[in-house]
């Protein structure tokens, strides 16, 4: 039986081969600080077997067990807290797995931007300063039809800055049913209160009509904000001012009609979702919209309509607390060039799931299914549906094929936590009480991977 006088000196440690290894690879001070908490701990141990097993079988097995357990230490403290997993559950834009996966070509713009300099605040065409505030707008102006275009760094900075540069100090029209919560707690109001702009509210929380806003104007009335309930639906005795009428409402009054539209879609085509297009063209003076949502890019909040009230925004100075950096421009610009391209449903991961045809998924889910049959996993494949997400399109639900899996003696909670517990984490759902896996947010070149990670999670 080992005692603590058995410990070999962190001297001794630092000479076997495999603790100069972790010093290379981790450095020596990281090293040494794993060594003597691995060791300390040792000793604590042997000191109360009762309470705990003294690692090692013998006094010579120590110097193994602490230099493997060191390791282990390092290596969970080397890989930080902020991990790449496969995002198995069917929710495109999961908001808690970072939302929108990024084009390649956005991936290669960042690199390419990341490792030196850049022209981010530098007028190339006059070798003078310039400002940041300019990259991506003509892309966006083109892809809108808006007069212009500003970004922050993401959208609720984009409702703040856009209430406090138009509306602080005086009154800010809104249908109470648009008063929304979104994700973490944030409510519309709170971001209206910090603005500085006053709040009113106008019809009831599931009937709004043009009259209520009409009536509810006066001297103090800075504008009138739409808010799209993007992450909910009311059904049933409802009504809400079509967009046109609430537009020609604000040009009777002399009022801009802002919207929030959150998602950040482009173009037509998704039920129930307005587009940013859309919008602007209808008439409203300013949307803004989220760069990591639909539109499939960085995290990221962009307004755009008309010159003279983006002039505003820009000259504000919460603009300088909610500008962003280079890679985000670098990332933005480079996911708008590939809707410029017209092959965005190809290329930018969001568009491509959501176009992902049901039979496509279903080949890709029986290859999977064959491949573990045999290895003690219980494997049905049923229809299922996935989900947009990120507060984005709540009534659409895409149909899908799930992978459900079952193993002899795991529950599915168990099984759900093996599965999070792989290198990297698989993160999936429960449906009827078994672990189903959605392909529609796995890229197709990340099928072998899943493949061989649930092969390990059946060993």
């Amino acid at each position: 039986m080992p005692s603590p006088r058995d410990i070999p000196s962190i001297d001794l440690l630092r000479k076997r081969g495999a603790v100069q290894r972790l010093e290379a690879r981790y450095g020596s001070g990281a090293t040494l600080d794993a060594l003597r908490a691995v060791a300390d701990a040792a000793r604590l141990r042997l000191r109360a077997p009762a309470e705990a097993p003294a690692p090692g079988a013998e006094p010579e097995d120590l110097a193994g067990v602490i230099e493997a357990e060191a390791g282990a230490r390092l290596l969970g403290q080397f890989q930080g807290s902020l991990r790449p997993v496969v995002n198995a559950t069917g929710v495109i834009i999961h908001t808690n797995l970072g939302r929108a996966p990024l084009a390649r070509a956005a991936i290669d713009r960042l690199a390419a931007t990341a490792g030196g300099y850049t022209n981010l605040e530098y007028d190339l065409a006059r070798g003078e300063r310039g400002s940041r505030a300019i990259h991506a707008e003509a892309l966006l102006t083109i892809l809108t039809g808006a007069e212009a275009a500003v970004v922050v760094n993401n959208n609720a900075a984009a409702t703040l800055l856009m209430l406090a540069a138009l509306a602080r100090g005086r009154e800010v029209l809104i249908s109470r049913g648009e008063l929304v919560e979104i994700g973490g707690g944030f409510r519309v109001p709170d971001v209206m209160a910090q603005s500085g702009a006053d709040l009113r509210e106008v019809g009831t929380t599931n009937r709004t009509r043009v009259a209520d806003y009409t009536v509810a104007a006066g001297p103090r009335t800075a504008l009138i904000l739409r808010v799209h309930p993007s992450n909910f639906r009311v059904e049933g005795f409802t009504e809400r001012p079509t967009l046109s009428a609430l537009v020609e409402a604000g040009r009777s009054l002399g009022l801009p009609v802002v919207e929030d539209i959150g998602s950040g879609n482009l173009d037509e085509g998704l039920a129930d979702e307005p587009s940013v297009r859309g919008s602007l063209a209808a008439g409203v003076d300013l949307v803004c919209f989220s760069g990591d949502k639909l539109l499939g890019g960085p995290q990221a909040g962009i307004l755009a309509g008309r010159r003279a009230l983006i002039d505003q925004l820009r000259r504000h100075p919460l603009m300088r607390a909610f500008r962003v950096d280079k890679l985000t421009y670098a990332a933005l610009e480079a996911t708008l060039l590939e809707y410029l391209a017209g092959r965005a449903t190809e290329t930018v991961p969001v568009r491509r799931m959501l176009a992902m045809d049901v039979d496509a998924i279903e080949a890709r889910a029986r290859a999977l299914a064959d491949r573990l049959l045999g290895l003690g996993w219980r494997v049905t494949l049923v229809s299922g549906s996935s989900a947009v997400g990120g507060g984005s399109a709540p009534g659409l639900a895409l149909p899908t094929v799930l992978v459900a899996l079952e193993r002899e003696g795991l529950t599915a909670d168990t099984l759900e936590s093996r599965l999070r517990a792989l290198d990297p984490p698989v993160i999936a759902r429960i449906v009827d009480d078994r672990v189903a896996l959605d392909l529609r947010t796995v890229p197709p070149e990340s099928d072998e991977q899943l493949g061989s990670l649930l092969e390990r999670a059946g060993t």
